[in-house]
Parts: C-alpha cells; sequence; structure tokens
C-alpha cells in the first residue's frame, strides 16, 4: 500500500452543514459489490449528487465548483447507520482526507481511521463559526496539525484542539495501517521471541 501521510494540512473546505448522515448516503449500498477499494468516489453521496437519469444536480454542494478542498466539514452525527467500511473508502477516493463535525458515530470514526481518513471532533460552537465563515467566503481555508492536535480557521484565526487515539495519531502521521506498524516492530518481537524461555 502507499505511504500517505496526514500531519499538517491547509485546504479549503467543502461545507455539508447536514445532520445525521448515515452511511447509506454517503455511499448507497447498491454500490458495495466491488472488492477493491477503488472506484467508490465516483457513487460518493451518490442519490444527492445526481438525479434518476444520472444527471449532476446544480444545488448540491460536491456539484459546486466554487467548493473544493480536501476537507469535508460535515453538520453534527456525521457517519450514523450501518458500520460498512466503504463509507471511508468513498470519502477517500473522491479526494477528502479531513472530515470535521461535532460528534461522529463510533464504527465511521474508527473506520475513517483505520484507512487513513482523519475525523476531527470540534464543538458545536466551532462548528458553527466554521459555517459562518463559509457563508461569507468560499475561499475560506481551515489549517490542520495532527501532531499539535489543533484546527484553525486561518482568516479569524479561531483555534480549537482536538482529541485523537495517540495509536490511530501515529499511524496517520507515518502514513502506516495497523500490519505496517506490526512490521515496524519486527525486531522488538524477534528479540521478545528470543528471551522467552520455553
Amino acid at each position: 500500500m502507499s505511504k500517505k501521510t496526514i500531519n499538517h494540512l491547509i485546504s479549503t473546505v467543502v461545507p455539508l452543514p447536514t445532520e445525521n448522515v448515515d452511511t447509506d448516503q454517503i455511499i448507497p449500498a447498491r454500490f458495495l459489490k466491488a472488492t477493491t477499494r477503488l472506484g467508490f468516489g465516483e457513487n460518493l453521496f451518490r442519490d444527492w449528487r445526481y438525479d434518476n437519469a444520472g444527471r449532476p444536480k446544480p444545488d448540491f454542494i460536491l456539484n459546486n465548483p466554487e467548493f473544493k478542498g480536501s476537507i469535508l466539514v460535515a453538520g453534527k452525527n456525521f457517519g450514523c447507520g450501518s458500520s460498512r467500511e466503504h463509507a471511508a473508502w468513498a470519502l477517500l477516493d473522491f479526494g477528502i482526507e479531513v472530515v470535521v463535525s461535532s460528534f461522529f458515530a463510533d464504527i465511521f470514526k474508527g473506520n475513517a481511521l483505520n484507512n487513513g481518513l482523519l475525523p476531527i471532533q470540534v464543538s458545536d460552537a466551532f462548528l458553527a463559526s466554521i459555517f459562518e465563515e463559509c457563508a461569507k467566503d468560499k475561499d475560506i481555508k481551515l489549517e490542520i496539525s495532527l501532531e499539535a492536535q489543533t484546527i484553525k480557521i486561518s482568516s479569524t484565526g479561531l483555534t480549537e484542539t482536538f482529541e485523537i487515539n495517540p495509536y490511530k495519531k501515529s499511524c496517520l502521521i507515518n502514513g502506516n495501517d495497523d500490519i505496517d506498524y506490526i512490521l515496524e516492530q519486527k525486531e522488538l518481537i524477534e528479540e521478545f521471541e528470543k528471551s522467552k524461555l520455553y
């Protein structure tokens, strides 16, 4: 697998203020038959992005060329519903590296972290501030430091810290998944095996 890392990121945002976005809206069940992680981005938010004839809906944010970026800012309770890992795959395949919300479903959050997608949970007030700035200026940027665990609205300087599991933080910064991490500990594992008394 490629060693894609996340540490320091500055990007414009895609604002999606809808609350309770479930995984079936992120990637509908009928698109889960693929056996690889590639290609899911094409059907990200499929039923919101396209009409029944497959034409893009101009009023949906992902179809608006004025809003581009690798950070999706979503309403509260993002990723609820079923546990499908494909939701994280679809976001990543579309080019989203970070999702910001004031609450994530636990299973979605775990799937995101396991696949190299950074979910940043902020306060309701900070989330509202991001949406307010987006309404004023479509080109606002967020600055994220995973190492410092901070997120900042560049235009105002408003900054908030966020929590993340230390192990998952290390994996994201180093571009590792669980297997990569274990392989990096190979020498320590071998030393431990040699030291065991049978």
